[in-house]
C-alpha cells in the first residue's frame, strides 16, 4: 500500500511540475531532462510512469488542463439564475481575477493549442474536447436564457458561444504582448457591450 501510494506521488509531482515547466518556457522547449531536474527523480522514475513526453503532454491535458476549464469556465456556467449575470460573473469577473503571471504567461490551454494543437492527432482530440465541453456548457446556459427571457430568441446559440470562447482565449494570449492591463480593460469594455446586447 506504501509503495502503491508512493508511485501516486511520484507520477503527480512529475505532472504538477511538467505543467509549470511547460506553462512557463513551452511544450516543445521542455525536455524530459529539465522535467528531471526540476523534480529530482531519475529517468527511469519518468519512463515507469510516462512511455514518453508525448503521453504526459495528453496528461496533462485531460488532467490539468480540462480540470482547470471545467472549475473555472465551464461549471459556472450551469449554476441557476440570469444566464445574463452567469456570462458577467463568467467572464469579466474571471479574467479581473488574474494574477500577474497568468497575465503574462497567457492560458495555458491556449499556450497548448497554438504550439501543438494541429502536431498531433492526439493532442487535437484532447484540446478539442475541453473546447467542445465549454461550447455545449454555453449552449445550455444561452438556450435557458432564452427561455427564461432573459436572452434575446433571435440569438444564435451556437454562434454565441463560439464568439465569446474565441474573444476570451484571443484576448488572453494578445494581453501576452502588453506591459500593462490597457488592453485587458478595453477587452472588458467591449464585452460588457457585446453582453449587454443580448438581453432580451
Amino acid at each position: 500500500m506504501l509503495q502503491k501510494q508512493k508511485s501516486e506521488s511520484t507520477k503527480e509531482l512529475i505532472l504538477n511540475e511538467s505543467f509549470k515547466l511547460f506553462y512557463k518556457d513551452g511544450f516543445k522547449a521542455t525536455s524530459v531532462d529539465k522535467i528531471m531536474l526540476k523534480t529530482k527523480l531519475t529517468k527511469g522514475a519518468f519512463y515507469h510512469h510516462y512511455k514518453n513526453k508525448k503521453e504526459l503532454g495528453v496528461a496533462i491535458i485531460k488532467l490539468k488542463l480540462q480540470k482547470t476549464a471545467y472549475n473555472s469556465m465551464i461549471a459556472p456556467l450551469y449554476t441557476s439564475g440570469n444566464a445574463i449575470k452567469i456570462l458577467n460573473s463568467t467572464f469579466l469577473d474571471r479574467i479581473k481575477s488574474f494574477s500577474l503571471e497568468e497575465k503574462q504567461q497567457g492560458c495555458p490551454m491556449n499556450n497548448f493549442i497554438n504550439e501543438i494543437g494541429n502536431s498531433e492527432k492526439v493532442y487535437q482530440i484532447a484540446l478539442k474536447s475541453i473546447i467542445e465541453e465549454w461550447k455545449s456548457a454555453l449552449i445550455h446556459l444561452i438556450e435557458k436564457g432564452k427561455k427564461e427571457n432573459y436572452i434575446k430568441k433571435s440569438i444564435s446559440s451556437t454562434s454565441t458561444a463560439i464568439y465569446l470562447i474565441s474573444a476570451y482565449e484571443g484576448i488572453r494570449g494578445i494581453r501576452k504582448l502588453y506591459e500593462s492591463d490597457e488592453i485587458f480593460n478595453e477587452y472588458l469594455l467591449g464585452l460588457s457591450l457585446y453582453i449587454n446586447q443580448l438581453k432580451a
